[in-house]
């Protein structure tokens, strides 16, 4: 039996119970082998491009982009309590779909991906959950669905 070692996890991050989940499994694994993980979040600045410049735009952005490095700093936390601090956070711009995928993994020789298990409803899945199947489909690594676990403080 070949046993995997994962070493460089990739795990996008959007504030959702999910992907926090799909982090703290992240941390257990690279902490078993002496692994990174690799915490992103993208911000999709395509969806400003339709509505044209303008400086609320502008406001957004800048909004999502303060809050996006607070969500790092808070996952970067989260380790450290944990008692495993290899963990990189990367803030990235473009399509999550591409970036998660694909431009990631292959920047940071990335060897699993984990994503959480979409709890959004059908409309949300719709507009979202595409990523994930996108990932699950395209990435050139592993990839490893968290599903919710039963006790919700877990």
């Amino acid at each position: 039996m070949m046993i995997q070692n994962y070493q460089r996890i990739l795990v996008g991050t959007d504030g959702s119970e999910q992907a926090l989940e799909a982090f703290k499994k992240a941390l257990s694994v690279a902490k078993r082998n002496q692994g990174k993980v690799y915490v992103a979040h993208v911000l999709d600045n395509q969806a400003y491009n339709i509505m044209g410049y303008s400086s609320l735009n502008e406001n957004i952005i800048e909004q999502q982009t303060n809050d996006a490095k607070k969500l790092i700093t808070d996952y970067r936390k989260l380790a450290k309590d944990f008692g495993y601090d290899e963990v990189e956070g990367i803030l990235a711009y473009g399509s999550a779909k591409e970036a998660m995928a694909h431009k990631l993994p292959e920047k940071y020789g990335i060897d699993l991906i984990m994503v959480g298990q979409s709890g959004l409803n059908a409309v949300e899945r719709f507009m979202t959950g595409s990523v994930a199947s996108h990932v699950i489909k395209e990435a050139p690594c592993d990839v490893l669905i968290v599903h919710p676990s039963k006790e919700a403080g877990e």
